[in-house]
């Protein structure tokens, strides 16, 4: 298979980490995510991943697919609710999250910065329902992109924690301005979380320290607090669901990790315009 150089920036280089993930997944004999697409531009990617193979504890890497299987879960009874309806997948990166659960009936509007767009384009294809947006999202003219504003589904998945709390604040605002029935999914970490994240997986990775995470929250219910009518739907812990399926030992770390609040994940909603 010929393989394609990629070339980013520091914080857009952070996209092959958990497509790099869900790669390593399917080597194995039963895996829990299944990801056919992430194998396939992990092969044909020209990028070194040794330091990433060497570093990345094994932790982290379930952590990626913790949060790829809540991801699916809560998009598909979005989908099965809202029969015409928008996902916006913010900072879409390498995400292959519509080759797994797209119902051919929502709209996908995948947004990221121009050059990673560029990259995308290479491995994964535009379609009718699959739209991408090479803009930042904190740009104003890819809300006029956006079909149908209302029944709308927000993803940040690996991307919150990039920017700082007012930008975020700011972002909710133009959401709730532009959008009716607005539902987000996003993961997010403790001080102490986004402290270990730097260390262990920005740092471990070989990635450029402008990449480090910025925005952290110890209680995520604070964001009702906003005046921007968010509600809490869910708030999980990032292996609350997902260590069940190890055995005891295995779940030691998971259970670590979740009562210092390392990684979580969260649905709220937003009352729109």
């Amino acid at each position: 298979m010929s393989r394609n150089n990629v070339s980013l920036g520091s914080i857009q280089e952070t996209m092959l980490l958990p497509l790099w993930g869900r790669a390593v997944e399917m080597q194995k004999e039963h895996p829990m995510l299944v990801d056919t697409k992430a194998k396939s531009i992990i092969e044909s990617i020209d990028y070194d991943f040794s330091t990433i193979e060497k570093n990345i504890d094994p932790l982290t890497r379930a952590a990626w697919i913790a949060r790829s299987l809540y991801f699916d879960k809560e998009i598909s009874k979005f989908q099965n609710t809202y029969s015409a309806s928008s996902i916006i997948n913010v900072g879409c990166g390498l995400d292959t999250t519509y080759d797994r659960i797209n119902n051919n009936r929502s709209t996908w509007y995948e947004i990221d910065l121009p050059d990673v767009i560029e990259v995308r384009k290479e491995y994964i294809p535009e379609s009718s329902n699959r739209i991408f947006i090479a803009e930042s999202v904190f740009g104003n003219e890819w809300y006029n992109v956006i079909k149908n504003k209302k029944n709308v589904l927000i993803l940040f998945a690996g991307v919150l924690y990039y920017f700082e709390e007012e930008n975020i604040k700011k972002l909710l605002l133009k959401f709730k301005e532009n959008f009716e029935n607005i539902s987000i999914l996003f993961d997010y970490c403790s001080k102490k979380g986004m402290e270990l994240t730097n260390k262990k997986v920005i740092d471990s990775g070989g990635m450029n320290k402008e990449a480090y995470l910025k925005w952290s929250i110890e209680d995520i219910n604070e964001l009702e607090k906003w005046n921007l009518s968010v509600k809490v739907i869910n708030n999980m812990a990032m292996f609350e669901d997902y260590k069940k399926n190890f055995p005891v030992e295995k779940q030691i770390g998971m259970n670590i990790a979740d009562s210092m609040k390392i990684m979580s994940l969260a649905h709220i909603e937003i009352s729109g315009a």
